[in-house]
């Protein structure tokens, strides 16, 4: 088994495959509509042994790094946050990439206005089984 992250975005990726309208533009039954449908593949995944994690993203954040000894962190800057980019995650633990490939092609197809698939682009990125060694 190999754990994999599909990542979901608010935007990014390639285009998209059809002209979704954003979350906050879709009516309350289809907000719901979508999250049960997450929650419906999470269960499903349970029932598989596939499941390890899934969480939803706040869009609040900040991008925060170190500026030296006795300075304060340094906040945000002239670069994309992720707090506009990710979402939120499904970890999964699968025989193989196919199979992690197969799932994030199904959670594409989460209902978005209208009740209609969404098409969204889903970043699929395997965990590293073992920490990378340096070797000189």
């Amino acid at each position: 088994m190999a754990k994999y992250l599909l990542l979901k975005h608010y935007r990014g990726g390639p285009a998209p495959a059809v002209d979704w309208a954003p979350m906050d533009q879709w009516t309350p039954d289809e907000v719901d509509a979508h999250v049960q449908f997450m929650r419906d593949f999470a269960t499903r995944l349970e029932e598989t042994g596939e499941f390890v994690d899934t969480q939803a993203l706040a869009p609040d954040g900040a991008f925060v790094r170190y500026d030296g000894e006795g300075r304060p962190p340094v906040t945000d800057g002239p670069f994309v946050e992720a707090k506009d980019l990710i979402a939120g995650w499904y970890v999964i633990d699968v025989e193989s990439w196919d199979r992690a490939v197969q799932l994030a092609g199904e959670l594409s197809a989460a209902p978005g206005a209208g009740g209609k698939p969404i098409y969204e682009w889903l970043e699929v990125r395997p965990f590293w089984a073992d920490s990378p060694t340096v070797t000189e």
